[in-house]
């Protein structure tokens, strides 16, 4: 018996159902499927027109995935590889940019447990926050409250 081949409204819905999608990646993904007849970007405009399709969302919904294991810089280039940009990439990143340092000391803090002891180990643990896109002042600070938290006087 032969298998029902699905449609690609259907497709792009049942991917929608199970996370959120850029434009982009859908477009992509149901690129594949499409017959000769069907018209992807139509179907993307008319999942945007339905509210099934919004970069808002899916924008809000990378952030809140990524935010507190990855800095501000690996987030947004994620992003702008998802092909958001502009008006409300510069509005995440001024979101982002308010906690940084405090998402920074968590990450350090679930890897490392214990500030540097010489100047080899400070470099390594920066190095790690530097492969995670977070920023020079957040490593700083990072390493600087682990220190801090870790003197007994």
């Amino acid at each position: 018996m032969a298998k029902l081949q699905m449609s690609l409204k259907a497709r792009a819905l049942k991917y929608l159902s199970t996370r959120e999608h850029s434009r982009l990646e859908l477009g992509r993904k149901l690129s594949r499927y499409a017959q000769e007849s069907d018209d992807v970007e139509a179907l993307l405009d008319w999942l945007e027109a339905s509210k099934f399709l919004s970069q808002t969302r899916f924008s809000e919904s990378l952030v809140h995935r990524r935010a507190s294991r990855f800095g501000n810089t690996r987030i947004l280039s994620e992003l702008q590889t998802h092909g958001i940009a502009g008006e409300a990439l510069s509005d995440i990143k001024a979101t982002l940019s308010q906690d940084e340092a405090s998402r920074a000391t968590e990450v350090w803090r679930k890897r490392f447990k214990q500030p540097p002891v010489d100047a080899a180990e400070r470099a390594k643990q920066m190095r790690f926050l530097q492969q995670r896109g977070f920023s020079h002042s957040a490593i700083q600070t990072a390493i600087r409250r682990a220190e801090a938290d870790e003197d007994p006087s």
